[in-house]
């Protein structure tokens, strides 16, 4: 039995091929302006199939292969999409400098006006791009890869290496998820994938709206469906999850969740996580039958190392969240930054009245 049937998997590709026509020219149209990039995503609300909001800010995530020189290319085309002081003071130098020192490697120009709309773009060296998706370095770009995104430019083929990052998101919310849940329970397995980055994220406190994590999975559901398909799939096939249909075309998980189980997923973790378990809860080596020697984290109970990666992934937030909150400010400027700031606690408050 597959998760989804035919007819719902040729609606998503009909809904996908409309996204790529309808879409894919309009969002395209700011790269003209700037200089070119080696990697160039759309995320947040812009991505939302019942979004009617044409004032919202479309989000760019921009890879490229050197930073300096691309701040310094975008200030002669774009010099009124920085901060005033930071032209002025240190130029691309500086930009890259406070990105890399005081933030997690993103510089971002937020309230960007061009051709009637408003844009926010982040700029980041694409090795760190690549580090923070393959061993959840920052947990900062990973965790938004995490979830929908619409890519207009990959010339490294970061959409084929995002799969590492997905499986991991994947492996990581099946051990925080009990022993049966639902597809449509509020928190259902997307929930608790989009919840991993903000764990720990201090905007959380005061910036950001408390039903954020829900919006976003009810808005892009089938998004959701779409990416996670084929890791589910992938790990029915190794007998750690089943799926059964009910009333309603419902999907219902099952998954094993002994310590054999519990050992596969935490092995589907990213290195660096994997290594900051292995100094809380041990590690053990493994020889395989090609005689291949490997390290494995121990496990005593599934409880035990799913707090345990919930402990790290927290952190690791959490510090991101806190210097690039920093950073942001520093970069956006006075009058910018506090817009932004602004914004955020204005849905922040409105969720909580």
């Amino acid at each position: 039995m597959t998760l989804w049937g035919l007819h719902r998997h040729t609606y998503l590709g009909h809904f996908c091929v409309a996204m790529e026509t309808e879409k894919k020219a309009e969002l395209v149209r700011l790269l003209k302006v700037l200089p070119p990039v080696e990697f160039c995503c759309v995320y947040g609300s812009a991505l939302h199939p019942n979004n009617s909001d044409k004032s919202s800010m479309v989000d760019y995530i921009l890879g490229v292969s050197n930073p300096l020189q691309w701040h310094t290319e975008n200030l002669k085309m774009n010099r009124d999409h920085y901060a005033s002081w930071m032209v002025h003071l240190g130029g691309a130098k500086l930009i890259t400098e406070v990105a890399d020192e005081i933030g997690v490697g993103v510089h971002f120009n937020p309230f960007v006006t061009w051709e009637d709309k408003m844009f926010k773009y982040g700029v980041v060296r694409m090795d760190d791009l690549v580090r923070d998706v393959l061993n959840w370095e920052r947990f900062y770009l990973s965790g938004r890869l995490q979830k929908p995104v619409h890519i207009l430019v990959d010339n490294l083929a970061m959409g084929n290496l995002n799969s590492v990052n997905l499986r991991a998101a994947t492996s990581a919310a099946l051990l925080l998820s009990p022993s049966k849940f639902s597809e449509f329970m509020q928190e259902n397995l997307y929930a608790k994938i989009c919840s991993l980055s903000y764990m720990g994220d201090l905007r959380m406190l005061f910036a950001e709206d408390k039903n954020k994590v829900e919006k976003i999975v009810q808005g892009q559901f089938e998004l959701f469906q779409t990416m996670y398909k084929p890791f589910l799939e992938e790990y029915a096939a190794k007998d750690l999850l089943t799926f059964s249909s009910s009333a309603g075309n419902q999907v219902n998980f099952s998954q094993d969740c002994g310590l054999s189980a519990a050992s596969s997923l935490v092995s589907c973790l990213p290195p660096t996580v994997r290594g900051e378990m292995a100094l809380k809860l041990g590690e053990k080596k493994k020889r395989s039958e090609s005689g291949q020697v490997t390290r494995e984290v121990v496990i005593s109970s599934r409880k035990e190392a799913a707090e345990c990666m919930q402990k790290i992934v927290r952190h690791r937030v959490m510090v991101s969240s806190a210097r690039q909150a920093v950073s942001g400010l520093l970069t956006a400027g006075a009058v910018r930054g506090v817009r932004y700031l602004s914004n955020k606690m204005h849905k922040a408050w409105k969720s909580w009245i």
